[in-house]
């Protein structure tokens, strides 16, 4: 089977981490026998003679790459942020029409793999209608859970969704969603995201902490995720500051980075809480498997999820994990001996902590429940899946 990949959310050269969860499931994709996956992930036309801190960094991605194992182009394409959103799908198509007809001719297709319903998704199906091929949409969380709540975006969104030949959920939660927004059901198959078992693996705690430079004594909780308003950093601070005196020795660390790091921060000085909290800024998912060893304890506070990778990896590495019963987390935290899922207020949450770091866990019970969703096992399940559409297609 031959598969171009589309998606904008994959790692280059100044982006390492973009979308990297992306690119383990083509990675270990293209590794099946017979399978050959190439790569378009589009980036945003940016002068290189401009400056600006966010944007500028495309100017710097390299036209043509390998990421891990796979050959990967990055077209340019027209995009004004904040004003051509509702064009931005069709503007993602007309910058990847000349390479993907370029590959199709080198390789032809017999499938399209698209990530994110939109823009993505949206010009992917155009660009599969130009190469008369299937296209399959993988819907990952925001594009269902937060864009079609944008009156000119939701009609495109659900043009995706009814027009893919294929579409696949990371949760079931999120296929409900697909399905209230037009989506047929039986085109939808519910595919979880895998771990990288050899990247995240139990670590010893105090050789962990030790690694970090981090107190060796004391409870210890992290929470990884960018700071921003749905990762609900906040009521962790809160939480924090509320168990100052029933847990003395209690440190949190906030894994991320984001636009609320300055609120954040007052938050930390309002609560008194800068010895006791500490946003350390952005890490490597190669670092990650260290702090989530490092800790007693995970959190994840969101108000909204599709399937998030970081509580499939904080278990791998022994840490249990407290969370919101939100999105695809109560698909993964199963058992109350895997975690605690909490309401969203802070009393909750405060409880659970508690409730957590006087708990016993079984570290290595937790790391045997997910060490069995691996990539190789999701590529597997998704490669019978486009199996069955491009013989369906053929027939």
């Amino acid at each position: 089977m031959k598969i171009l990949t589309f998606t904008s959310l994959f790692p280059n050269t100044t982006q390492p981490e973009l979308g990297v969860f992306i690119c383990q499931r083509a990675e270990h994709l293209a590794r099946l026998p017979g399978t050959v996956v190439r790569v378009i992930a589009p980036v945003p036309y940016f002068p290189k003679w401009l400056t600006a801190k966010r944007w500028g960094t495309y100017s710097r991605v390299q036209q043509e790459e390998t990421v891990g194992n796979l050959p990967t182009l990055h077209p340019r394409y027209a995009f004004l942020p904040g004003i051509s959103m509702p064009l931005h799908g069709f503007l993602m198509f007309l910058g990847a029409l000349n390479a993907g007809r370029r590959l199709h001719r080198q390789f032809v297709f017999d499938l399209i793999d698209a990530h994110y319903v939109y823009p993505d998704g949206f010009a992917a199906i155009l660009l599969g209608k130009v190469l008369r091929i299937p296209v399959v949409v993988s819907a990952r969380g925001t594009d269902i859970n937060v864009f079609p709540s944008f009156r000119l975006i939701r009609p495109l969104i659900r043009w995706t969704l009814q027009r893919a030949n294929g579409l696949i959920a990371v949760s079931s939660a999120l296929k409900h969603r697909m399905v209230r927004l037009g989506a047929p059901a039986d085109r939808i198959r519910v595919i979880p995201n895998g771990v990288d078992v050899a990247r995240f693996e139990p670590l010893d705690r105090c050789e962990a902490r030790r690694s970090l430079g981090i107190p060796i004594m004391g409870a210890l909780i992290i929470s990884v995720g960018s700071l921003v308003r749905a990762k609900r950093h906040e009521v962790l601070i809160e939480a924090v500051a509320q168990l100052a005196t029933r847990i003395p020795d209690l440190k949190a660390y906030i894994i991320g980075e984001g636009s609320l790091r300055p609120e954040l921060e007052a938050l930390r000085r309002k609560t008194h809480t800068e010895e006791r909290v500490f946003l350390v800024g952005q890490k490597s998912n190669t670092e990650l498997y260290r702090w989530f060893s490092a800790a007693d304890v995970s959190c994840l506070l969101s108000s909204r999820e599709g399937w998030p990778n970081v509580v499939m990896e904080s278990l791998a590495c022994g840490t249990p994990v407290i969370a919101t019963r939100v999105g695809g987390i109560p698909e993964i935290i199963v058992s109350s001996e895997l975690g605690i899922l909490v309401a969203e207020d802070v009393p909750s949450i405060t409880n659970a902590i508690a409730s957590a770091l006087s708990q016993k866990w079984d570290r290595e019970a937790l790391a045997r429940y997910v060490r069995s969703r691996t990539w190789k096992v999701v590529a597997t399940e998704i490669h019978e899946y486009l199996s069955s559409l491009t013989k369906w297609s053929s027939d």
